[in-house]
């Protein structure tokens, strides 16, 4: 269980952020600036604010990024340009990509759940976006962090392939039982992921519910306001 209450301040905006998650998929809605992705850079470390967050009854608060159960993926820069394919997921396990026998085998293990044993050798450069985020995601495989992040990675891919990611990432969250936070400005995405979906408004949790509420006949209010909003801009 991934248990959250953060505070964040920041001139005139000011967040709380209080929730449980179990293991699966959560998807963040919420218009850009409320504070979604505020909330996945406390969680990585990458902001400081107040408050406690633990995961399985340990404190994560106090512990540097590289320390936390966590992976993100933002948006962009997720690979290192001047690394192969293989290196960049191996530098998952060691930074020094001085590995072991067994470790080399993970790294070709991810790229084959990934479907990139053929890539090993290319650069990124060389890569579609999808096959780029690929690569990223075959990363946060060898890395076996239970807790992982997404901020968008897969706004800049036409339709068809961010549905392929997003199923990817679905799987990888199952099969692995992780817990696994996306930010979406579409609530489509939720409910194609399921799970769980909140929204989030001003740097506070305005609701946590199970994704198929967005797909039913009577959507809650607080999440019929947000879709009104999406469909008029």
């Amino acid at each position: 269980m991934l248990s959250i209450d953060l505070y964040y301040d920041w001139d005139a905006f000011h967040a709380h952020y209080q929730t449980s998650l179990a293991p699966g998929m959560t998807t963040l809605l919420g218009a850009s600036g409320e504070g979604k992705s505020t909330l996945l850079h406390l969680l990585g470390g990458f902001l400081q604010g107040r408050g406690r967050v633990s995961f399985q009854g340990q404190a994560l608060e106090h512990l540097l990024p590289y320390e936390r159960p966590i992976s993100t993926l933002f948006q962009s820069d997720n690979l290192f340009p001047q690394l192969t394919v293989w290196q960049n997921v191996a530098v998952g396990i060691a930074p020094s990509l001085s590995l072991q026998a067994e470790q080399k085998a993970k790294v070709s293990w991810a790229l084959k759940q990934t479907q990139l044993s053929d890539k090993a050798d290319q650069y990124p450069q060389a890569l579609s976006g999808g096959q780029a985020q690929r690569v990223a995601i075959a990363r946060v495989l060898v890395r076996e962090k239970p807790i992982l992040l997404l901020d968008e990675p897969f706004s800049a891919l036409d339709p068809a392939l961010r549905e392929e990611m997003l199923a990817l990432v679905n799987d990888v969250t199952e099969r692995f039982d992780m817990t696994t936070l996306l930010v979406s400005h579409m609530p489509s995405e939720a409910v194609f992921v399921g799970g769980k979906v909140m929204l989030i408004e001003k740097g506070k949790i305005m609701a946590n519910e199970e994704a198929s509420v967005l797909s039913g006949g009577q959507i809650p209010e607080v999440f019929s306001h947000y879709l009104r909003m999406t469909t008029a801009s």
